[in-house]
């Protein structure tokens, strides 16, 4: 077959004819006699053209028109107006509610076969180039996922202390976000910049990294600058996400006492803000060169007595609700 066709008419004459000269080139073509059978057969096997007449009664062609693209089964499929309809505002009228072509009655045979192989010809080629696109974004994607994992690891064999930090760092993040209901790209981005947000320890001696007993002044001061320099590192990477700005706020506070720039509430990016509280969250729960791990109760306590303070309100809860209501767990 060359192509599935929907022809819509009310007129049994004008529907006839125009099937049979489809069907005689090959095209599958399915009949509608009037406009609330054509959305039903649209919408339950979609067509991949549609031929539609304008003037027909209790549902005219403009009205299916407007509803075959507001359906997310049908809004793609190309429909060309086949009427004796000349005036031009109605013609403009179609082609805004989403037409790709008129015909005119009476038509010509030749020139209504050339229009339709036209059009189905260029919604091949468009279909074709989304599929195409859809498979080469979600190569980059994989691949961007292994560059960031082998940045995030060559941090990690400088600190053995923190070795999978990021990685469950991440994981509670995305969580979160998931919790609070929001969208999966913006969950995925999330997930990255979790893995890689501390890259910028790269630039700390490792016996800092290490050190057992406490830090004094400089040494901490080093520690804080590790945000900067995980956003120099990534800033010019070109990703569909502001992973650089969130890896430069992740240790910003709602009320101005975090680091490095001292931002506060709206100025905080919302990912920069779930990614904070997973942070804090992991680094309590585990094992640290100077400490042992605090224990889950206490990093949840310190969120909780800190909510809307230096933590965002809506992922605090949504932490706590993970934890204490739908058995989350951190994984190893």
């Amino acid at each position: 077959m060359n192509g599935k066709i929907l022809a819509v008419d009310d007129t049994p004459a004008s529907l006839k004819l125009l099937t049979q000269l489809l069907q005689a080139e090959g095209y599958e073509v399915r009949s509608a006699i009037n406009g609330e059978l054509a959305l039903q057969s649209a919408q339950h096997n979609p067509p991949e053209l549609i031929l539609l007449d304008v003037r027909m009664p209790e549902m005219d062609g403009f009205e299916v028109c407007r509803r075959l693209k507001q359906h997310p089964q049908t809004r793609d499929v190309p429909v060309i107006f086949v009427t004796a309809l000349s005036e031009t505002n109605e013609k403009v009228d179609g082609f805004k509610l989403g037409a790709v072509d008129f015909i005119t009655k009476p038509y010509q045979r030749e020139e209504l076969l050339i229009r339709v192989a036209t059009h189905l010809e260029m919604a091949r080629l468009r279909h074709g180039l989304e599929c195409l696109v859809a498979e080469r974004t979600a190569e980059l994607k994989a691949n961007m996922l292994k560059f960031v994992t082998a940045i995030a690891s060559t941090v990690e064999m400088r600190d053995p202390y923190t070795a999978g930090h990021q990685r469950r760092t991440a994981h509670l993040a995305a969580a979160i976000a998931k919790e609070l209901g929001l969208g999966s790209d913006l969950i995925e981005g999330l997930s990255l910049a979790g893995v890689v947000h501390d890259i910028g320890k790269i630039k700390v001696p490792a016996e800092i990294l290490c050190k057992p007993g406490r830090l004094d002044d400089l040494e901490y001061g080093l520690i804080k600058r590790h945000p900067q320099t995980g956003y120099e590192i990534l800033k010019s990477i070109d990703f569909p996400w502001p992973i650089a700005q969130t890896v430069l706020q992740h240790h910003e506070r709602l009320d101005g006492s975090g680091y490095p720039q001292g931002l506060a509430a709206a100025e905080i990016l919302p990912e920069a803000k779930i990614l904070a509280i997973a942070d804090v969250v992991e680094a309590m729960i585990s094992h640290r060169p100077y400490r042992p791990g605090l224990g889950i109760d206490a990093a949840l306590q310190e969120i909780a007595t800190q909510r809307n303070t230096l933590y965002d309100a809506a992922a605090v809860d949504a932490c706590l609700a993970l934890f204490r209501d739908k058995s989350y767990r951190l994984p190893v």
